[in-house]
Parts: C-alpha cells; structure tokens; sequence
C-alpha cells in the first residue's frame, strides 16, 4: 500500500428503501492499521462496509480514498482504485475451482493483465495461504470453512487492494482457525495494508486494533484505541461481558514472517 492513501468517511447516511441505517457515520482508516467496527446486529456495520465498497449507494456524505472521492463509483471501479471487499459468509463460487476463484479477484484488472501474471497473482497468493495450492483443481465447495475462508480472502487479494475490507471473517469457524486468520491480518497489517474489520467477535476484534469505532443505530457512539476500548467498562459490559479480555499474541512472530510475503504479494 501507498503511504497517504487513507479512507475518509464524512457524514455517511445510507439504507435499503425508506429504511435509513447509517446516520452520518465518520470514520478513518490509514495505511498500515487494522481499525474495528463493533456494535450489536442492525448496527450497520455491514451497511457501512458495502457503502465503501460501492455495493450500497449513500444518500449524503463523503467517502474518500487517498483523498479523491469514490462515492457513487461502481464496484469494479472501487476494487480499481484499490479497495477489495470480503464480503460476509464468503461468497465464494462453490461450484468452480478454487482456481477459478482466484482468477475471478482479478476481474477488474482482467484486460491489463497477461495470463502469466494472473498465474504469478495465484502462485503468490498461495504462498500466503499454502493450503490453497494443493486444492486448485478442486471445487471450492468441498474447501473446510475455514479453507474457503482462506481463499475468500485470497480472492481478494488478487486484485492487490490498498484496502481491504473484512465482514465477520471468523464467523462460524473453530478456534484454532479464528487464531490462523487473526494471524494473516495480523501480517497484512505488517505488511503496510489498510484493514477495515467487522467482527462479531468483539474481543478478539479490539484485540488485534489499531483502532476502532463502536456503532449504534447507524451512529458511531464511541471510539479509541481498540486497547482501551477493550478495557473500558461500558464496552466490556455491552459487548464483550464480564470476562477478562485476552489477547492471543502466540502468532506475533509468524505474522511478521508472513508480512515479508504479502509484500511481495502487494508490491506496486
């Protein structure tokens, strides 16, 4: 990633017909940082990500990527300019090869790329995710949750983002894979990519944060430093419960390893 291409959300109002659902919402994300969108179900944290990301139009306010406006700009526009988003529940074409499915993250650079560079694309992205490369010629249906996790977030890369967005990554999988994810966004980060993370794990969300923003009714109502958020007693109470926050750190050193490989990845 770019130094100084961060996104910046000014007064975003959004929602689904008559239903409003982000109420002037502003948020930062910076280059290099993982920043954390807590809040309860219909908060809209979802909403938010898919307003970015082009898939939700807004009514009113800015969004901003290194300072030039992407507001009203269509998805494959978006993913051009830098941002891939992650969407929740994988979405990945289950009836196609894994393979396939990488190809299809580079979609909206298709016409600029060689074979050979989609195929040098796979091959790098793989090495972030090497389960990924002994499965290419199988469908992607038959992938663990946790694998087609792996390559939703390969897919993504593909298009060699600045920023990425994460909807609910570790929903629904087992805790030694929600530590194997945590990991890789932690060697994104390392790696100087934006993450912008809904995750309905708060804990282990504000654990791994630079930063992050607590929404309520389409409003953010706090934000800080995802430690102290972690710490704070309103949030404990809300949404974490009374349980001491624990930050699994047992990654830290293969997450700085991986970032070495996710910049090659992602170089520019």
């Amino acid at each position: 990633m770019r130094d100084g291409l961060a996104l910046e959300v000014r007064g975003l109002r959004a929602g689904y017909g008559e239903a409003e659902v982000l109420r002037g919402v502003d948020l930062d994300a910076v280059p290099g940082t993982l920043t954390a969108l807590v809040g309860a179900n219909g908060a809209g944290k979802s909403t938010l990500l898919k307003c970015i990301s082009g898939l939700v139009p807004a009514t009113s306010g800015t969004i901003r990527l290194g300072g030039r406006s992407i507001a009203g700009l269509p998805p494959a526009s978006i993913v051009r300019f830098g941002i891939a988003h992650i969407p929740e529940g994988r979405q990945i074409f289950g009836r196609l090869t894994v393979v396939d499915n990488l190809r299809l993250g580079t979609y909206s650079q298709y016409r600029q790329l060689t074979q050979q560079e989609i195929t040098a694309r796979i091959d790098e992205v793989c090495s972030i995710f090497p389960v990924l490369s002994a499965r290419l010629a199988e469908q992607a249906s038959l992938l663990s949750g946790g694998q087609q996790q792996m390559l939703a977030i390969a897919r993504g890369l593909m298009a060699r983002p600045r920023l990425l967005l994460l909807d609910e990554p570790s929903l629904g999988l087992a805790p030694s894979l929600v530590g194997e994810i945590s990991g890789v966004l932690r060697g994104l980060r390392q790696a100087g990519v934006g993450l912008l993370l809904v995750e309905q794990n708060a804990r282990l969300g504000l654990a791994i944060a630079d930063y992050a923003y607590v929404l309520e009714t389409g409003r953010v109502v706090m934000s800080g430093t995802g430690k102290d958020l972690l710490g704070d007693p309103e949030v404990i109470n809300r949404y974490l419960g009374v349980a001491a926050a624990r930050v699994d750190r047992t990654r830290d050193m293969e997450a700085a390893g991986l970032a070495a490989r996710i910049r090659s990845v992602l170089r520019t």
